[in-house]
């Protein structure tokens, strides 16, 4: 039978995912009544709330076209830049890929990041636009647009001989040629058995038994289950193996107990194992993570593992030492905290864990604040407590010993009657304007390379600028020498000098202040911040503080009390919006935020010091 090993890259929301769907459902994985849920790669409880892929996966069809039968297995990788290690880590395990791009927004800063990536290692491309029956779709400009980027970033004269597809991956149907309408994606099956290799590795099917490990997951029956393309030889349950490091150290050695292949949507085990070139899981080691080398017990070199890019962004995540910690979480010990973020880096690559000197917190590193933010949401539902910082840049230091700092590039699409706010406020965050045109339907796209750090906090600002039509988009570039203090957060913060629970009566007197986080009977600390000052000073109050009753002033006197309905934060907006005293607090049923130091004297002694 024929194989072939691809991935699926695009930008975020071009329709990877949805794609998936109809190739699956058009190549007979789905019984004729068998239901199918819409994104079925997106198994993920975050996936599916947040409309995004976090997370590489593989699944597999077999095609009977022109070719006769193939089997294709499929990787479906996120858009999103924060979860590039995964991306990076998988494009070892195919020969080709289908680039998909939106025939109206065009091409985006991540569509040339995972590009980058794909033809650095060689990969064969294959260029779908997807939503050509969009409105505004111009898929000609957009075939121009890709052909600029594969010459910008040094695509080889076979790499840019590439061909390209037109679809509507919704609806389920691909043409070579859009006067030729067609009803399937077989032009798109065809198109992938023809330009595809069948894997190299195929080949060394008679060698010892080798497989570079890229994905790992666990599974509550066979335990840690690593994902990865087999090199060379043959995978057999009841195979004696070992595990190799990256400098070819013996890790552990084993059997294995599983073989699973990819099977549509499920994996199935094989009981004559699998050869060269397939991707499999397998099952019955235990020590053994990414970019480690699987292999026969006689083989000594390990298989090169592809570098990853550095994280650009950490936080610090410690324990919640707040008066109300303990209530809500059942896991709140620092050291459960680290046996979970250990784990955490050992399946995501893309993740560093280090320990701070007072060791009862761990810096974590990553790609971006989405990244980190998803982390701490998964960790607040498992039942965990935690108390997070403001997010940092991660500084490197040059050749002459100067500072450099992170820039990133970041492409906004937004309407045109707001380009000068967003322009001016990026200006004063220290973003160089690079280039700046109408991109149709009234919209203008505005591209500029910002530092990091700028764009900590912006994006909460930039909605309410452009009244919620603004789309931005960023991928790391590259680092810069330090631009120098940026502004931070313009206003200041309402803090609560008491404990107890809110007061209506309090609250209403306090909202000619500012705008308020928490509402009435909420439960409140010493050093809480409750809301946002008016001013750019912190402001501590009282928001327990009853009315005064006497026989004059009954409870029911005065008018009723109404209060504005408070303003409640996600965990990324609250994460965004604290400064580097302040903290948020993260339980399984609340988000607060806190000034780091809870007593207001000692609060103020420390800035005295500073």
């Amino acid at each position: 039978m024929n194989l072939r090993n691809i991935a699926i890259i695009a930008h975020v929301d071009h329709g990877k995912t949805t794609l998936v769907d109809q190739l699956l459902a058009q190549s007979g994985v789905f019984r004729a009544n068998e239901a199918t849920t819409e994104r079925a790669m997106d198994s993920n409880d975050q996936e599916r709330e947040r409309g995004i892929t976090i997370l590489a996966k593989a699944t597999s069809v077999l095609w009977n076209g022109k070719a006769g039968e193939t089997r294709i297995n499929i990787i479906d990788t996120p858009g999103h830049a924060d979860f590039g290690g995964e991306v990076e880590r998988i494009l070892g395990m195919v020969d080709g890929c289908v680039i998909l791009v939106d025939a109206e927004e065009g091409v985006m800063p991540q569509t040339k990041f995972v590009l980058t990536k794909a033809l650095k290692m060689g990969l064969r491309p294959i260029l779908c636009i997807n939503k050509v029956d969009r409105p505004h779709a111009d898929p000609d400009r957009v075939h121009l647009e890709t052909i600029e980027l594969f010459e910008a970033i040094g695509a080889t004269p076979e790499q840019l001989d590439f061909p390209h597809i037109y679809a509507s991956g919704r609806n389920g149907w691909a043409t070579l040629d859009m006067s030729q309408p067609s009803d399937t994606l077989a032009p798109l099956f065809d198109l992938i058995v023809d330009h595809v290799p069948p894997p190299a590795v195929a080949a060394n099917v008679d060698k010892p038994f080798r497989m570079l490990n890229v994905l790992i997951e666990s599974d509550p029956f066979l335990g840690r289950l690593l994902t990865g393309r087999i090199e060379s030889g043959k995978a057999v349950p009841g195979m004696p193996i070992k595990a190799l490091s990256r400098d070819g150290k013996q890790i552990e050695q084993g059997r294995i107990t599983k073989v699973l292949a990819f099977r549509g949507l499920k994996r199935q085990p094989l009981d004559e194992g699998s050869e060269a070139g397939d991707i499999v899981a397998i099952a019955g080691m235990s020590k053994a993570t990414v970019a480690d080398t699987l292999c026969a017990l006689e083989v000594t070199e390990a298989l090169d593992a592809q570098p990853i890019d550095p994280p650009t962004i950490s936080m610090t995540v410690g324990v919640n030492d707040s008066p109300l910690a303990g209530r809500e979480g059942d896991k709140v010990q620092s050291r459960v905290i680290r046996d979970r973020l250990l784990k955490e880096a050992e399946a995501n690559v893309a993740i560093r864990v280090t320990e701070t000197p007072g060791s009862d917190a761990y810096e974590v590193a990553g790609r971006g604040e989405l990244q980190l933010g998803v982390l701490v949401e998964n960790m607040r539902r498992e039942g965990f407590e935690l108390s997070i910082s403001r997010p940092r840049v991660v500084y490197q230091t040059g050749e002459n010993g100067e500072r450099l700092e992170p820039i990133e590039d970041v492409v906004i699409d937004v309407d045109d009657e707001f380009t000068g706010v967003v322009i001016e406020k990026l200006s004063t965050r220290k973003a160089e304007l690079k280039d700046m045109g109408p991109s149709g339907a009234g919209k203008t796209r505005i591209q500029l390379a910002c530092p990091s750090r700028a764009l900590i906090g912006y994006q909460g600002e930039f909605l309410t600028d452009t009244r919620g039509s603004g789309v931005l988009n960023r991928v790391f570039s590259h680092y810069e020498p330090h631009k120098g203090p940026i502004d931070g957060r313009p206003k200041g913060v309402l803090v609560s000098n008491s404990d107890g629970e809110t007061a209506a009566y309090a609250l209403w007197n306090l909202e000619e202040r500012g705008v308020m986080f928490v509402g009435a009977g909420e439960k409140t600390y010493q050093g809480m911040i409750i809301g946002e000052n008016s001013r750019s000073d912190d402001l501590d109050v009282n928001p327990i503080k009853g009315k005064q009753l006497t026989n004059v002033r009954a409870s029911g006197k005065d008018e009723a009390v109404r209060l504005t309905p408070p303003k409640r934060m996600s965990l990324e907006q609250a994460i965004a919006y604290i400064e580097s005293d302040e903290l948020v607090e993260v339980t399984p049923k609340s988000i607060r935020l806190r000034k780091q130091v809870l007593n207001p004297s000692f609060r103020k002694k420390r800035m005295k010091e500073d």
